[in-house]
């Protein structure tokens, strides 16, 4: 008997022991991107993200300010290369083995970072981009991966490919299959991730599916059930996440590797700037995402078995990020530019609800608005000059800003310009149509920013660019010569 009792105590410490290594191995993490007109300092944004115990961050770049700021954080950290730096890491190894070098050995080590991932390129088979980085992938991820292990550091930091949900598609999950020009790059690079210990990376955004089709329901894009489900033979889809992740699950297993690890890279809501883009719509979102997830119930394609890792698109609103794909594109964050939370959300690491960033500086509390006795017939210059270096996103239909009137517009262009430039007296001029005000203008959810003072990173942060800059003007010169 006690025989049996032991056999079974060991038994159930090794199921224990499978559980708590699987919660380990999974996580909620965030994308910290940098694209923004009124920046954190880096330290800042790390103790953000220790605060929310985020144990799990992804960057688009090998950034050295926001790198030094995870040292010792204990962080696990995926970095990434731009597209454009494909061509050259395909055709020289040793161009790989120089950014290796400085930008995963340079960082590794005890009270180092913790780089787990690194994403070659990002969505480089978009539809939008015609083929123009297809080629450059399976070379680079070769030579990366040589220079990897001359490093010796290939055992723990993988190579990766974060790719767009574009690339695969169907009317229904089960019959998923990656678009017939990919089949046999994407045979290669899942046969490369899978022979190295990588996951397959994707993009998944429910919100562009409903912002681009007007036919799409709207309940189908979150999680609290649906009038208008999908059923798939015996499986019925309650919502676009999962018919999406099955529909990838259905395009691996065509091409044989339909266990692979699934991370998904990106996916999130955003909260202004467009029709459905709301803080009700990115919390009940985000909040029904993470909820079920966590409850670990899988697909109907992979019962019990959620995404290895899920990384929330994003952590900051970045005021400077491109809007050609519509004017929400500056307002995916669970945070807003300065840290502070947009709606109470639960990321369901133990922490409660999100806790805001800690001792940030602002500028003084002054606006710059249209001058009540002036004649404004002559504004429009002065808007589209505001408006061009800064963000005005929030105006547009559907945003926070869109019903505050035609004053109100005006006032909001001046002093997005105005905190922009840090608050610069002869950046409230135009002409003498602004004025500054020690009263906040803010009507409502419409919130007229005040700028964050960011004198003391900001010397720190352009010597950093400035180094960055001329390693990458070397680099360049240096691989023309060869």
């Amino acid at each position: 008997m006690a025989k049996t009792h032991f056999k079974f105590a060991a038994f159930l410490a090794l199921v224990l022991l499978s559980s708590s290594v699987l919660m380990v191995e999974s996580g909620i993490g965030v994308n910290w991107g940098t694209l923004s007109l009124h920046k954190l300092a880096p330290s800042t944004v790390v103790d953000l993200l220790k605060q929310n115990k985020i144990e799990k961050v992804k960057l688009f770049d090998a950034d050295p300010d926001s790198l030094n700021a995870l040292r010792g954080s204990r962080i696990q950290v995926m970095i990434g290369i731009p597209n454009e730096m494909l061509a050259v890491l395909s055709s020289s190894t040793d161009a790989c083995d120089l950014w290796v070098s400085r930008n995963v050995s340079a960082y590794l080590g005890k009270g180092g970072v913790d780089i787990r991932y690194v994403a070659v390129g990002n969505e480089p088979f978009l539809t939008s981009y015609s083929g123009q980085f297809q080629s450059y992938v399976m070379p680079a991820l070769l030579n990366l991966q040589q220079s990897l292990a001359k490093a010796n550091v290939a055992n723990f930091v993988k190579l990766v490919v974060p790719c767009n949900a574009d690339a695969y598609e169907s009317s229904l999950p089960s019959q998923g299959a990656f678009r017939p020009e990919l089949t046999q790059i994407m045979t290669q690079m899942v046969s490369f991730l899978n022979t190295n210990g990588s996951p397959f990376v994707v993009n998944i955004y429910p919100f562009l599916s409903l912002y681009g089709n007007s036919d799409f329901p709207q309940d189908y894009a979150f999680f609290g059930g649906t009038n208008h489900p999908v059923t798939d033979g015996a499986n019925v889809y309650y919502n676009a996440f999962d018919g999406n992740f099955d529909t990838l699950v259905a395009a691996l297993s065509k091409l044989g590797y339909g266990q692979i690890p699934i991370v998904i890279g990106e996916v999130g809501w955003p909260a202004d700037g467009a029709i459905s883009a709301n803080l009700t719509a990115a919390r009940a979102f985000n909040q029904g995402l993470i909820n079920h997830v966590v409850r670990n119930q899988g697909t109907p394609l992979r019962p019990g078995v959620p995404p290895m890792d899920i990384y929330l698109f994003s952590l900051l609103d970045e005021g400077a990020k491109s809007i050609l794909p519509g004017t929400f594109e500056r307002h995916w964050g669970i945070f807003s530019f300065d840290g502070q939370a947009k709606y109470p959300l639960n990321l369901g690491l133990g922490n409660g609800l999100l806790k805001n960033a800690r001792e940030v500086q602002y500028l003084p509390s002054r606006w710059c608005v249209a001058s009540p006795s002036r004649d404004l017939s002559g504004v429009a210059d002065h808007m589209k000059i505001a408006c061009s270096n800064a963000d005005c996103t929030t105006l547009n239909y559907g945003g926070s800003c869109n019903g505050i009137g035609v004053k109100g517009n005006i006032s909001y262009a001046f002093n997005s310009y105005y905190q922009a430039q840090k608050q610069n007296s002869k950046s409230c001029d135009f002409d003498g149509l602004g004025v500054v005000t020690f009263l906040d203008p803010s009507v409502g959810d419409c919130r007229f920013l005040v700028g964050i003072d960011s004198k003391s990173s900001s010397n720190v942060e352009a010597s950093g660019r400035q180094v960055n800059f001329w390693i990458s003007i070397l680099w360049c010169f240096w691989i023309y010569i060869l």
